[in-house]
């Protein structure tokens, strides 16, 4: 074996630098730079028998590739299927990041439970006893699971080699380590080499191969950037613990769109698909209360009814307060000013605090009417008709601007038994015989008079 080679990462982004240096150029972080050993036997870790043997590939005109659409694996979770585009890919890697306790190792294992595949679960952070404990609690069944506690890559594909699985769960990928790279696990070299082992062995053998990724307090995926790149499809998994909805995203995904998302609810038994998450993120209530308004939104292709709560009270202190729950702080601040610049209500000496329900973060602008509708049902302590709902983005001159893809928002309304929904004039709605009363308003003015005489 050669003499040991080292070289120096930045801890946080994952950098690499030829000698340590107490600040990281690429992040500007300090003392994050560590010495690793990057030394690298000859031989890999997985060995193909078909890869020595079988013929190099030989370029082809772009019209006699086969774009026959490829078969997918079902998962038999709805909304998983949703986010990855139809399924899983046979041979893909998917990376699955979330803060700590957010219920990822819940979901794989509930699913590889009720897998029809025969799946390998391996996990580096529990021993078989607990994984056992909780997937009794999840589902008593689950045949075609096998649960191996291995940190080691060598070992892991020896076990793969013995009982064949159709899908292998790594849980997680940053307590692996291959004995090519004398580094501790979770380093970056360790992180970047047991990657590409796993990449190596998909797709040789066209089994897909999903990992669990910790985050950094940032909220980006712990080890170099680069693991993203070189994986097929990067979901997040997120919610705040203290509500149980859990939303996955797709951040990357080379095999579908990133628009789509799934929405779970974590129950004592695991985690259960949300099909109608409109109704669960609107509070039922038999009184009228004046400080909330419904908005018609858009997460990816999905159509979703939310409730904005805005609260506005006098300022006790000298600077008025302005907090934000979901909502970007920026954009309330903007139409704050616009209401006092537009349509004349002082509020320039009062507090403002909005909410929206359920734990979720919304950017959609359309959304900015019913906040509007919100600040001023609690400014004059009036409530909203619990049958409106809301759909238009609000320029710097107080018109209303005119939202995409109106006709599936009014169509979730209208599903939803709302009786009347407030939209741009400007939009071109192309529904006609509509259960729903379509208010069409050019200026925050109108909406105004429109809700509050």
């Amino acid at each position: 074996m050669s003499k040991v080679k080292t070289t120096f990462f930045c801890q946080n982004c994952g950098a690499q630098y030829a000698k340590w240096q107490g600040q990281c150029n690429s992040c500007k972080e300090w003392n994050t730079i560590a010495e690793e050993i990057i030394q690298k036997q000859e031989k890999t870790a997985w060995k193909s028998e078909t890869t020595s043997s079988s013929k190099a590939p030989k370029p082809l005109r772009i019209n006699e590739i086969d774009s026959a659409q490829e078969i997918r694996m079902d998962t038999t979770d709805g909304e998983l299927n949703r986010v990855l585009g139809g399924g899983i890919v046979p041979g893909s890697l998917i990376l699955l990041g979330g803060e700590p306790g957010i219920g990822k190792s819940t979901l794989l294992l509930q699913i590889s439970l009720k897998l029809p595949y025969k799946t390998l679960y391996v996990s580096g952070e529990e021993s078989q006893k607990q994984i056992k404990m909780r997937a009794e609690r999840i589902t008593p069944s689950g045949d075609n699971c096998y649960i191996l506690t291995e940190t080691k890559t060598q070992n892991i594909f020896k076990q793969i080699e013995a009982i064949q699985p159709e899908i292998v769960i790594i849980d997680s990928i940053q307590t692996l380590h291959t004995d090519y790279i004398e580094s501790t696990p979770g380093s970056i070299s360790q992180i970047r080499e047991t990657t590409a082992e796993l990449i190596k062995f998909a797709k040789e053998t066209n089994i897909p191969v999903i990992l669990i990724g910790h985050i950094t307090k940032d909220g980006n995926i712990a080890g170099p950037k680069i693991l993203e790149h070189m994986v097929d499809t990067v979901l997040q998994f997120e919610g705040d613990r203290n509500h149980v909805y859990r939303i996955l995203r797709s951040l990357k995904n080379r095999f579908g769109s990133t628009a789509e998302i799934g929405i779970y609810e974590m129950l004592g038994n695991g985690l259960r698909e949300v099909s109608n998450p409109s109704e669960i993120l609107i509070s039922h209530k038999d009184e009228e209360l004046s400080g909330t308004a419904i908005a018609s939104t858009l997460e990816g292709m999905r159509p979703l009814m939310i409730e904005i709560q805005a609260l506005v009270s006098t300022a006790v202190y000298g600077t008025p307060q302005r907090s934000t729950t979901g909502y970007n702080a920026k954009r309330l601040n903007m139409i704050l000013a616009v209401l006092e610049k537009r349509a004349g209500f002082r509020l320039g000496a009062k507090d403002v605090f909005l909410n929206i329900t359920g734990g979720i973060s919304v950017d959609d602008p359309a959304i900015d009417l019913a906040v509007v509708a919100a600040i001023l049902s609690s400014n004059e302590d009036i409530a909203v008709n619990k049958g409106f709902c809301f759909a238009g983005e609000v320029g710097l001159s107080g018109e209303i601007r005119p939202v995409n893809r109106v006709d599936q928002r009014i169509q979730e309304a209208e599903k939803l038994g709302f009786s009347t929904i407030f939209v741009s004039k400007y939009n071109k709605i192309a529904l006609k015989n509509t259960g729903i009363n379509i208010r069409l308003v050019a200026k925050i003015e109108d909406v105004a008079s429109e809700l509050f005489g």
